[in-house]
């Protein structure tokens, strides 16, 4: 324990100023053992104060901690518990009772004996020492200030420590003396017996001596009591006035501890003023709101310019003041909530005054821009709402203003706005677009064969319906040679290039003038109502890139602003719903024109990707991007239902029994086609599906050219086939198609292929006798006769030779000849001209035959002087003179 109070006195009170006079080690009582000390300490310096400590011991390492320190003063009551019996335990009773386990009785004894001296010497108060022996404080020795050392070496006990013999080590003229005696004495050390029987002798004289020196001066000892008596009667008066010095130091020291205090209480209380004056001057800078701010919130002009500008300044103002920062307590101050009470009052009347201004001019403007509708209804144009947008930019950060503080009716403008608007947009659009289809169909005479109806601009009746007129009218057409067709039939040989390039403009036209429309109107209300919309969110997909496109629904929050990505959403809703008609007038717009001429789907494909491709490079998740990319899904739809009715048709194809086929029509519509198709596509964004259309004509033209050459009785197949690929071949060569590269090529294999049959089949075996014979001459090589020694066989001899070829003279090879020039006449077309390409390689092959024969007589018949009765020089001359007789 001595260690302990060491340790303690050095590493915690002497830093503090600190004496340690009595320690104990205790736990709480009723709870796990966690031990701790309790210090009685007092202050080195004036006034003293006196406390009781805690001191617990670190969780991280061995060193001791500062935990708790109450002051004497405000110790109540020490109960030991038990005045007879031994008890470790005891309570001391501070603002709230502390109950405590001693390590020992000793221990908690001593402690408390320590406190009621300190409460004696230095507090002279009263402190209730309950079931504490007062034999045990009675015997106590009294704890003085002068018996606690100061140092960090010495004793830290208040004077209850034993007393403990201390060994007095010889000075140096002490032992000189103890070696000069036993130096006089040679056996001191070898005869010790001698040595102190000698001593005692001496000193038994010695003390003769003295005992005679004291009782000769017994006169001069009366003397010195005497004297010691008077002094001790003098410091007897000294103790008194000492005492009473004390006590009157007492109570100065009592009366400096309460001016002490007291100025420690002004100090406080100048505190205290300084900060209550810094709170009401925050609240008071921060709080207040200047007239000329409240006048302009109640009855501010929110007409003209300088009013609107001085009711968004107190607006502003308003807001400040409401959004200020108060500080911990200030909300339960009654002019404070007083003034935030005014504040709220001011926003909800200013509030409803400028939605009910806004709303009037909302009202107003479509008033207004209906009155210039007549104008534009003869004009392929819409009104321009650029006027209307500014006027109503100038409340813009007002409705920034409204939107951060009154949610709800910024909410009920923007439903209004979208209910005015979209009702305004509705009547110009429709008229717009009724203009744009009489301009596609002529006259509104002619707009009524394809369904248009009244001023609205719709298409009337059902899919059925439209499909019936479709068919009626293209009947028609067809007997009036008209320069339209129907959706179901693809030729366009008798289209008028004018038609499809004024539909061409009109549709381009009504693109250029709605887009524009549409981004003027999301900007201004992006600006107007204070919503984000220039992040792009990832990932974000039209429908024209999906077709499984979804809608979007306005998620339910009518008290706190939305986050960006729901702002975002709030753009397109609005959009939407204000120009909710564009995408069905559009659709209608489109189903006119593919009545008009199914070929337009390709005008409108490549218009519309072009506008989606722009729309999506400005924002790819706005209203215009969504709103062009599901009608570009139409279009799509539209253009490939074009594709399937083609290859339908061409499944669909009869040909005649009684005429030669020549050129198919289905061919000769995937050339107008491709041709068509090439103009408009060409720089085009969307290029892949025009390239996919076009694998899937070719296969169906590839795949239906063998059908009905394999069905065909008149013409000869192979002519079928030959005359066709040869016109795709030149049609893929002449548009030089990248992605039919792999077709073109087997369009001229194929031809090449059948060309070649339709010789052969066509030419036969003009020596049929003589072709006979050498197949004979084969068979016998083919069995291992030489070549040399067939002749030497009966039924191949020379004579049997000779024969042969004596039947085939140059007038029967001509006449021949001529016979299958006249053949190959019928079979061929004219507009396909082949006849002389097919004429040259019958020749060919011809003399191809001639040479092989007389390759097998040379090596057959040697030397034998056979020759046949016509030259290739004769078979030249034969072909030619046929080809120009006819």
């Amino acid at each position: 324990m001595t260690a302990i109070k060491h340790a303690l006195q050095r590493d915690i009170f002497t830093p503090n100023d600190e004496r340690l006079l009595s320690i104990v080690n205790v736990c709480k009582a009723g709870k796990k053992k966690k031990n701790c000390f309790l210090c009685a300490t007092v202050t080195t310096e004036r006034p003293v104060q006196v406390k009781v400590v805690k001191v617990k011991k670190s969780d991280k390492g061995d060193f001791y901690k500062r935990q708790i320190a109450w002051a004497l003063r405000d110790l109540a009551v020490v109960d030991a518990k038990d005045a007879i019996k031994e008890n470790p335990e005891f309570d001391l009773h501070f603002e709230k009772i502390y109950k405590w386990v001693a390590s020992s009785t000793a221990e908690k004894n001593a402690f408390i004996s320590c406190i009621w001296k300190l409460n004696q010497r230095y507090l002279r108060k009263k402190i209730d020492f309950v079931n504490v022996s007062s034999q045990l404080l009675e015997e106590l020795p009294k704890v003085t200030e002068e018996s606690v050392p100061s140092g960090e070496n010495q004793s830290v006990t208040g004077g209850d420590e034993e007393a403990v013999d201390e060994y007095q080590e010889l000075n140096a003229r002490e032992e000189q003396d103890i070696e000069i005696m036993m130096e006089g004495c040679e056996y001191a050390i070898s005869n010790a017996e001698a040595f102190a029987e000698r001593l005692s002798r001496e000193l038994q004289v010695l003390d003769g001596a003295n005992i005679q020196s004291i009782m000769a001066s017994e006169k001069q000892v009366n003397i010195l009591m005497k004297l010691l008596d008077e002094a001790l009667k003098e410091v007897d008066q000294i103790e008194l006035k000492l005492s009473s010095y004390e006590e009157m130091l007492q109570s100065v020291k009592e009366q400096m501890d309460q001016i002490s205090e007291s100025n420690h209480l002004i100090h406080l209380s100048n505190t205290n003023n300084v900060k209550l004056l810094s709170e009401i001057e925050f609240l008071v800078n921060h709080m207040d709101l200047a007239k000329g701010h409240i006048k302009a919130l109640q009855e501010g002009d929110l007409a003209s310019s300088r009013g609107i500008e001085a009711c968004t300044n107190a607006a502003d103002a308003l807001l400040q003041c409401m959004n200020v920062a108060l500080r911990p307590g200030h909300d339960m101050l009654l002019a404070v909530r007083q003034q935030q009470q005014r504040f709220s009052d001011l926003r909800e009347h200013f509030a409803r005054r400028l939605a009910s201004h806004l709303n009037n001019v909302f009202v107003q403007q479509g008033h207004d821009q209906s009155s210039t509708l007549a104008q534009h209804s003869v004009e392929l144009t819409l009104p321009n709402h650029h006027p209307f947008h500014r006027d109503l930019l100038r409340y813009a950060k007002l409705m920034e203003w409204l939107k951060n503080t009154d949610y709800g009716k910024y909410e009920g403008l923007t439903k209004n706005y979208m209910d005015y608007l979209s009702r305004l947009y509705e009547r110009e659009i429709k008229d717009f677009f009724e203009v744009a289809k009489i301009k596609m169909t002529g006259t509104t005479k002619e707009s009524k064969k394809f369904g248009l109806h009244g001023s609205s601009g719709k298409l009337t009746g059902s899919t059925s319906s439209l499909n019936k007129l479709s068919v009626q009218s293209s009947g028609n057409r067809r007997s009036q040679s008209s320069s339209l067709l129907d959706m179901g039939n693809m030729s366009a040989s008798d289209l008028d290039v004018a038609d499809r390039t004024k539909f061409d403009k009109i549709f381009e036209q009504v693109l250029s003038e709605l887009e524009p429309l549409c981004l003027a109107e999301q900007d201004f209300i992006s600006k107007f109502f204070k919503l984000q919309q220039h992040q792009s969110m990832p990932g974000t997909m039209t429908e024209a890139d999906d077709l499984d496109g979804g809608t979007l629904s306005r998620p339910h929050n009518s008290g706190t602003p939305l986050p960006v990505s729901s702002e975002k959403d709030m753009i397109r809703q609005m959009m939407t719903k204000i120009f909710r008609c564009i995408e069905p007038e559009l659709n209608n717009l489109i189903a006119l024109g593919d009545k008009i001429d199914s070929f337009n789907s390709l005008y409108m494909l490549v218009k519309m990707s072009h506008h989606v491709w722009t729309a999506q490079n400005v924002d790819p998740a706005s209203f215009l991007s969504t709103t062009l990319g599901n009608v570009l899904v139409t279009i799509k739809r539209n253009f490939d239902k074009c594709i399937s009715n083609q290859i339908r048709q061409m499944e669909e194809v009869k040909i005649s029994k009684k005429s030669k086929v020549g050129i198919l029509p289905f061919v000769a519509e995937f050339e107008e086609f491709a041709g068509l198709a090439e103009s408009i596509f060409k720089n085009a964004e969307r290029r892949g599906d025009l390239d996919k259309a076009y694998t899937k004509l070719i296969r169906g033209v590839f795949v239906n050219v063998e059908k009905v050459a394999n069905e065909s009785q008149k013409t000869p197949r192979d002519v079928v086939m030959m005359e066709n690929f040869h016109h795709i071949f030149a049609t893929l060569s002449r548009l030089k198609i990248s992605c039919l590269e792999a077709e073109k090529k087997e369009a001229k294999q194929k031809y090449t292929d059948h060309l070649q049959s339709y010789v052969i089949y066509s030419l036969g075996q003009p020596l049929e006798k003589l072709n006979h014979f050498f197949e004979g001459v084969e068979a016998r090589v083919a069995q291992g006769i030489r070549e040399e020694e067939v002749s030497y066989q009966l039924a191949f001899n020379k004579q049997e030779l000779r024969k042969v070829i004596k039947e085939y003279p140059g007038k029967e090879v001509k006449k021949g000849l001529d016979n299958l020039y006249k053949k190959v006449d019928k079979h061929l077309c004219e507009e396909e001209n082949l006849l002389q390409v097919v004429w040259h390689s019958m020749q060919d092959e011809f003399i191809r035959q001639y040479k092989h024969f007389e390759g097998l007589i040379a090596r057959c018949y040697p030397g034998s002087g056979v020759t046949m009765e016509f030259t290739i020089q004769d078979i030249l001359d034969y072909c030619s003179s046929i080809a120009q007789s006819h």
